[in-house]
């Protein structure tokens, strides 16, 4: 769904999202680490997974945008930038650069469900389920295409980070087993109590309360949006066929 330049990517997979800071590729310790907005590669990312429609309807607003942006001598289409998974998924990714030039960007903002603004260092995670704000920004430099800038990420299912352990398994190395322990695992019982001391009339006789089934909530799903012509139609139609 595409509002004023804003696209929204709705219900897909968070993957290795980094929101709550800057961060930037560091070569010396070979992996992603926090820095400052101002240093060289730093941005605001997160990769997604969507379904075959949902990378259908994005790639059709990309080249709505492309179309309505191109200037003279950019090539008339760019290629599909998606990677297709292994199980029929595809991936993409949404960033934003610390800054541009001397000015620091906006940090995109997180919000929860019901659209509440989430705390700034809040850390979301992979396989979270999230609604994705992007603008478009159509590019012709060594290649041609769209770049998604993260504007805000909306989480509707959230997944509790776990802590890794740093250590592998020790083949033949001590081994936790509850046969260890020297206290047995007993079901807790209601322990017997005199008649004379437990009477109908400590409890009352009233009706125990009713609990009602709670009701299901069926979600309606977001229709993809349209192209726009028959002409944009034929761009996508065998994109992947």
């Amino acid at each position: 769904m595409a509002t004023n330049n804003q696209y929204l990517i709705n219900n897909v997979e968070a993957l290795w999202p980094r929101i709550n800071k800057t961060y930037k590729f560091d070569n010396a310790e070979n992996r992603t680490v926090p820095c400052d907005a101002f240093d060289e590669g730093a941005k605001y990312e997160t990769r997604f997974r969507m379904t075959k429609d949902q990378a259908k309807a994005l790639f059709v607003a990309m080249v709505t945008a492309y179309e309505a942006k191109k200037e003279k001598g950019w090539p008339d289409k760019f290629d599909m930038p998606f990677k297709k998974e292994e199980d029929g998924t595809y991936t993409h990714k949404a960033s934003l650069k610390g800054a541009y030039g001397k000015d620091a960007t906006f940090k995109p903002v997180q919000y929860d469900s019901k659209g509440v603004k989430l705390p700034d260092d809040f850390m979301l995670t992979t396989g979270s389920t999230v609604n994705v704000a992007v603008t478009f920004t159509p590019y012709n430099m060594r290649e041609a295409g769209v770049s998604l800038r993260l504007r805000a990420v909306q989480v509707i299912k959230y997944v509790p980070m776990e802590a890794a352990s740093p250590f592998g398994a020790v083949e033949g190395g001590f081994q936790f087993s509850a046969e260890d322990s020297p206290f047995e695992v007993v079901s807790p019982t209601a322990p017997a109590a005199p008649a004379e001391v437990v009477t109908d009339e400590l409890f009352g006789d009233d009706e125990p309360t009713k609990v009602e089934e709670p009701k299901k909530v069926v979600k309606k799903k977001a229709p993809a949006p349209k192209a726009s012509d028959d002409a944009l139609a034929d761009i996508v139609a065998d994109w992947d066929d």
